[in-house]
Formats: C-alpha cells, sequence, structure tokens
C-alpha cells in the first residue's frame, strides 16, 4: 500500500505543475492581448477627436490723451557719428641711389698767343755816322752849367746818341752818370741843340737811323 500511495503523490505534483505552466501562458497571452486592444482603441480615439484652437482676444485700443495735456513728440536722437579710420598709405618702397660720382674736369691751359713777328733786321751799315767838326767845341767853360759849377761838379759823362737821317740827334741817354745831374742833363741838351753828324749809309748808299756813342769830360773852369 504505501508504494502506492507514493506513486500517486508523485503523478500530482507533475500535474500541478504542468497546469500551472498551461495557465501563466493563458494569463500572459491573454493580458498582452487585452492591452494591445486597448492601446490600439486609445490611438483610435485620439485620430478622430480634433480640438479646436480658441479664437485670439481683440486687441485692446490705447487709452485716449487727456484733453487738456498736448502731445509732445519723441525726442529726436541723433545718430552716434561715423568714425572714419584714415587708412594708412601703403609703404613707399626706397630705392638707395648711389652718391653721384663727379669727375674733375680737366683743365686745359688756354693755348700761347703767337709770337710777334721779329723784327725786322736792321739794314747793314757800311758807313758810320760822323761828327761834324769837333763836339767838345760845344762843352767848353761858357756852356759849364751854373748850379754845378758853384756845387764844384766836375766828372766824365758817356751819352748814346741816336742819329737820324737827317743827321740830327734824335734821342739822347745818359750811360754813365757824372753825378750830378745838371752835367748828365746838359750833356744831352747841348747834343740835341749844336751837334750835327753825317747819317750813317747802308751798302747801297741810302741814309740810314744809326747811334752814336759820345764821351764828354766836364772840368770846371779857371778863374
Amino acid at each position: 500500500m504505501a508504494y502506492a500511495d507514493r506513486d500517486t503523490t508523485g503523478s500530482r505534483m507533475v500535474a500541478i505543475v504542468v497546469v500551472a505552466i498551461i495557465l501563466a501562458a493563458v494569463g500572459y497571452a491573454f493580458v498582452t492581448g487585452l492591452a494591445y486592444q486597448y492601446v490600439k482603441k486609445a490611438a483610435e480615439d485620439l485620430n478622430v477627436i480634433e480640438i479646436e484652437e480658441p479664437p485670439p482676444p481683440p486687441p485692446e485700443e490705447p487709452p485716449p490723451p487727456p484733453p487738456d495735456q498736448p502731445m509732445t513728440p519723441p525726442p529726436v536722437v541723433a545718430p552716434p557719428p561715423i568714425v572714419r579710420t584714415p587708412t594708412p598709405p601703403p609703404p613707399i618702397a626706397t630705392v638707395q641711389t648711389p652718391p653721384p660720382v663727379y669727375i674733375p674736369t680737366p683743365v686745359v691751359a688756354p693755348p700761347a698767343p703767337p709770337a710777334p713777328p721779329a723784327p725786322p733786321a736792321p739794314p747793314r751799315v757800311s758807313q758810320a755816322a760822323k761828327a761834324k767838326g769837333n763836339p767838345g767845341q760845344y762843352f767848353g767853360p761858357d756852356a759849364y752849367p751854373p748850379a754845378a759849377q758853384r756845387a764844384g761838379a766836375q766828372g766824365r759823362v758817356v751819352a748814346r746818341l741816336t742819329i737820324g737821317t737827317d743827321g740830327r740827334v734824335s734821342d739822347c741817354s745818359i750811360t754813365t752818370g757824372s753825378g750830378n745831374s745838371d752835367l748828365d742833363s746838359t750833356t744831352c741838351r747841348i747834343a740835341r741843340s749844336r751837334v750835327r753828324f753825317t747819317p750813317a749809309k747802308d751798302e747801297a748808299g741810302n741814309a740810314i737811323t744809326s747811334t752814336y756813342t759820345l764821351p764828354v769830360r766836364w772840368v770846371l773852369p779857371e778863374d
């Protein structure tokens, strides 16, 4: 008996577990399907119902101004001044130029003036000038300058005379002086005024200008 009871109890437990599993599966399916129907119904209701928005309220009119208070225009606000920042000019590229090279101009000496033409050669003297008479006779005591005589001056004078083609003395210069100007000047004065010559002649016999040396010795006259 005891063995039979043991088998009956085990079969019942198995049957209970199987029934519980079946009931859980049926309940899950029922709950899932019912929920799906409710969700679908709610979605259909939402698609059908249209909610209308209420109309906007009319705009409120501004209250009229008081009759005694004049309307003042809004203050005029000047726009802010426009500040323009000047754009700096682009930098100017400076090109460094080399300093100028100064080449000195050569100084050219002016050409020398042409030499003056050579004077014509003096004519060849074939006959020298000769004094007419004795020139010493014109330098005697009566021709002695009084100032030189009072000063006690005496001495030798040598004069260079220029004889013209007419035989007269055209020029006189003292080459050796006596030391007294009165004696020297008197020698030339007498030679120009009183001494006469035969002019010199060239090879053709023509009278030419020449020179003549005249020595004179002045001696104080005796009282």
